[in-house]
């Protein structure tokens, strides 16, 4: 579990007699994003609550370690490592910004000149100086959970919870949270990030692992899971007739488009697999006027995960 920033094996957690995780590993490494995607009810948020020390796993789970530390065994030193941004704004509307985040400093128990030297660093960093002394309760979606996160960097964590961070957030706004995530990593913060947007995912985390029904259904980057899901495709597209019909002969196991002159034909995309397809062309001494890759997207990959397994369990 070296260089590892969150470690888990076979995380479990039980309620009477309903199961929300049923045997989860984690391996995330320090200084990247990790996203956890998964329908509603999947067990994204106890997973976080979990690693976070805010629930208790089950006594018959694996070892868990966040931050190098035992989950059971260094629960504090864990606290202090870490920060939380939940899917609700901790922000209080009836202070300002200022005030929140001062407020979070003497809970981490900051000097009071230090305090104010990292609020007022954490502010500006987020682009919040301006506002600072206005009232929480007027600032934009966007701005509030801009001051969630800076009030969650006050006592310098090294790893991050992020539950789905930008939900309700405008596509402007939620663009502006990508950067903000992008240059925490820059700083060596591992963020652990939930989030229902599949397109989030993709731009965000170095890993992804979809949780479906208490389980891990898959796990990797996000072109490992695409590759996972048929339909990836290369299309070729000539001008020369001849040309077309050659290409055609070369290729084999294709899909025609005599008027629009272009060949379609199964591929996961990969660099090996377009040389493969290059290479016979050569060998044919033939050459496409365009060539595209058609390869399915995290949707597709999270449709197929979660509703083939719903239907084996109705089964």
């Amino acid at each position: 579990m070296t260089d590892l920033a969150i470690a888990a094996k076979g995380l479990r957690k039980t309620y009477g007699d309903k199961t929300v995780l049923d045997g989860v590993d984690l391996a995330v490494p320090e200084g990247t994003v990790f996203s956890l995607l998964g329908p509603n009810g999947a067990g994204k948020t106890t997973a976080v609550k979990i690693l976070s020390t805010l629930i208790s796993p089950d006594p018959t789970s694996g070892e868990i370690r966040v931050g190098g530390h035992d989950l059971t065994a260094a629960t504090q030193a864990i606290r202090a490592a870490i920060g939380v941004t939940g899917q609700f704004s901790a922000v209080d509307g009836l202070i300002t910004g200022e005030e929140n985040m001062l407020l979070m400093a003497d809970l981490h128990h900051l000097p009071r000149r230090e305090g104010r030297r990292v609020a007022a660093e954490l502010l500006e960093r987020f682009d919040l100086t301006d506002a600072a002394k206005k009232p929480a309760s007027t600032y934009s979606g966007g701005m509030k959970r801009r001051l969630d996160i800076a009030m969650t960097l006050v006592g310098d964590p090294r790893i991050i919870f992020l539950d789905e961070p930008t939900t309700g957030l405008d596509p402007r706004a939620r663009h502006t949270m990508w950067q903000v995530i992008r240059d925490l990593v820059t700083t060596g913060v591992t963020v652990f990030l939930t989030t229902q947007y599949l397109e989030e995912a993709d731009e965000l985390a170095d890993r992804i692992a979809v949780l479906h029904n208490g389980t891990l259904a898959a796990e990797g980057t996000a072109e490992e899971l695409k590759r996972i899901v048929p339909g990836g495709h290369v299309r070729l597209r000539f001008t020369d007739p001849a040309a077309y019909r050659n290409a055609a002969t070369a290729l084999g196991d294709i899909t025609r488009d005599d008027e629009a002159l272009a060949l379609q034909l199964p591929s996961d995309g990969s660099q090996r697999a377009l040389r493969a397809i290059l290479d016979r062309l050569d060998t044919a001494g033939v050459e496409a006027d365009e060539l595209t890759v058609h390869t399915p997207d995290l949707d597709d990959v999270f449709f197929a995960l979660t509703t083939d397994r719903t239907k084996e369990t109705a089964r």
